[in-house]
């Protein structure tokens, strides 16, 4: 909208349906989202209001809730179920701390996607080929790239913790600083959309898929959680001699209970199991441990007063407020129902049957859609408008036969 009528607090609407269009961009039967079809109205946030600095023109974003017209947050928004768990802990005494590390490709441009990904040419004409993970000079042939990459993030009030190369060839990391988890998937959005903004300036292309090249690590958005009593700020995970507590326990164990009914909401897409079904350094598990990256979580090292729990299900390509709600969520109920955990696992593993989790798109939203706890957690109208809307992409995929299946089955009889 213009400038002006945003400043003269002009309303901006939104059809409901919206808010449940599938990436293909149509949408499931009217009855998931309200058979009239009526208005949300966004109000936008007045701490997420950006000028946008990659913009040649003057151009602004503000992040907005999606609220029913009668003022109460849309069942359907994903911010707003994010702000209603942040809530819950709140009602507590309580505060959930969050810190996001987003994985992502930068690729030369793809304009025929039946062609693979390549990495793009850098300052010295060469394409890497994959030998530069966390070396300190992987990025100097994009370097015009980070560096506006750097100032955008700046000119956001974006920081950033640290960057580097990870496994995958053109593949980087940036682990964002912990602080609250609404303002946390705030920024984890800002920063994929900046990211791909400058990418186009500069010719080239930021994926975000959770496993956009075979033989490759997929990207992750690994999640750390913590709790802190509100006013004093004490890390509720750890207790006066630095040990963990009780509450630490019962949110790991909470942590599992919801880890398979949510895991259409952490791995998103059809591509998402991709990654979790080869998973070098990927979870695909509800287990446990102390340091152990095979496990779908993990309680890094650090001292006491900074003991968290590192959720590693979420993809790149989850939606950030989602991902962190569906987490949060999970590790409420199970301190609310003092929950106990598995025993922690080290070393190598094979999963148990109880802890294993769904690995294919279509498993995990059958999964999600019996889920009596993601309905009490969430709502059976988000649940059941998601689970919806996400089968209508999973049928669109399934309505393309893929180069394996003619290259492999054609000449079989």
């Amino acid at each position: 909208m213009t400038a002006e009528g945003f400043l003269e607090g002009r309303r901006l609407q939104l059809a409901r349906g919206v808010m449940l269009q599938c990436i293909m961009g149509g949408y499931p039967p009217a009855r998931f989202y309200g058979s009239d079809d009526g208005d949300l109205a966004l109000v936008p946030d007045p701490a997420q209001i950006h000028r946008l600095p990659w913009s040649k023109h003057p151009r602004a974003l503000a992040i907005c809730d999606a609220d029913e017209l009668s003022g109460e947050s849309s069942s359907l928004s994903t911010r707003g179920q994010l702000k209603a768990v942040i809530a819950r802990y709140a009602a507590l005494g309580l505060a959930p701390v969050v810190a996001t590390e987003l994985e992502f490709f930068v690729f030369a441009p793809n304009p025929d996607p039946t062609l693979g990904f390549e990495p793009p040419a850098g300052l010295d004409g060469r394409r890497e080929d994959g030998q530069c993970a966390f070396s300190i000079s992987s990025n100097n042939g994009l370097r015009p790239f980070f560096s506006e990459v750097y100032e955008c993030m700046a000119a956001l009030g974006l920081p950033r913790d640290t960057f580097m190369h990870e496994m995958g060839v053109s593949q980087f990391e940036i682990n964002l600083l912990h602080g609250d988890p609404l303002l946390l998937a705030d920024q984890t959005f800002l920063f994929k959309h900046l990211l791909k903004e400058v990418a186009l300036k500069h010719g080239l292309i930021v994926v975000c898929m959770a496993k956009p090249l075979a033989h490759t690590p997929g990207s992750s958005m690994h999640i750390h959680q913590s709790i802190v009593e509100i006013g004093s700020g004490k890390n509720v995970f750890s207790d006066e001699a630095g040990e963990p507590t009780a509450m630490f326990r019962h949110f790991i164990a909470g942590q599992q209970a919801g880890m398979a009914d949510f895991t259409a909401l952490f791995a998103p897409n059809v591509n998402s199991y991709q990654r979790l079904c080869h998973p070098f350094a990927s979870p695909n598990n509800a287990c446990w441990s102390h340091d152990n990256r095979s496990a779908g979580l993990r309680i890094p090292a650090s001292s006491p007063v900074a003991r968290r729990v590192e959720n590693r299900l979420p993809g790149a390509d989850a939606n950030p407020y989602l991902a962190i709600a569906a987490s949060l969520a999970a590790g409420l109920h199970g301190i609310e129902n003092q929950l106990e955990p598995s025993e922690p696992i080290q070393g190598e593993f094979q999963v148990p049957d109880n802890l294993s989790l769904p690995c294919t798109l279509h498993a995990a939203l059958e999964r999600l859609k019996r889920s009596q706890l993601a309905k009490e957690l969430f709502g059976t109208e988000f649940i059941e408008g998601y689970v919806a809307s996400k089968t209508l992409e999973l049928t669109s995929f399934f309505d393309e036969i893929t180069p394996w299946e003619r290259r492999v089955l054609a000449a079989q009889a």
